[in-house]
C-alpha cells in the first residue's frame, strides 16, 4: 500500500509533524492544552502507523516518544506552545528518519511488471 506514491509510515509522520505544529499557530491555547492536543495527535498517528507496519515496535516508540515530548507543559516545564510544536515536528522527523529502516508496510506488494517483461 502507497499513499501519495510514498510508505504509509513516511506520509503518516510528515502529516502528524505538521498537525502537530499546525495547532501551535497563535490559535490563543495555553502551554498544557496545546502540549495535550499535539500528544493526541503524535499518539493516534502513531498507532494507525504502527498497525500499518511491522515490527509494531519502532512506530510504538516513536509515537510514545513524541506523546512524551508534547506533554512537558502538563508536567509543569515553562515551554512555549511553539516550542511544543517545533520540538515534536524535530522528534518525529528524526525518529522516522532513524526508524525507517526497521520497519516495511505490513502488507508488502509485489512489484509489477509491463506486460510482455
Amino acid at each position: 500500500m502507497r499513499i501519495f506514491g510514498r510508505e504509509p509510515a513516511v506520509v503518516i509522520g510528515i502529516i502528524s509533524a505538521g498537525l502537530s505544529l499546525a495547532v501551535t499557530f497563535g490559535i490563543g491555547l495555553s502551554s498544557e492544552q496545546a502540549g495535550a492536543i499535539v500528544a493526541v495527535i503524535s499518539a493516534v498517528f502513531a498507532a494507525i502507523t504502527a498497525a500499518m507496519t511491522r515490527p509494531i515496535t519502532p512506530s510504538a516508540f516513536t509515537g510514545l516518544v513524541a506523546a512524551a515530548v508534547a506533554l512537558l507543559p502538563a508536567f509543569h516545564f515553562d515551554v512555549a506552545p511553539e516550542t511544543v510544536g517545533s520540538l515534536n515536528a524535530l522528534v518525529l522527523a528524526l525518529l522516522v528518519f532513524i526508524t525507517r529502516g526497521q520497519v516495511s508496510p505490513a502488507s508488502p506488494q509485489t512489484p509489477t511488471h509491463p506486460a510482455g517483461v
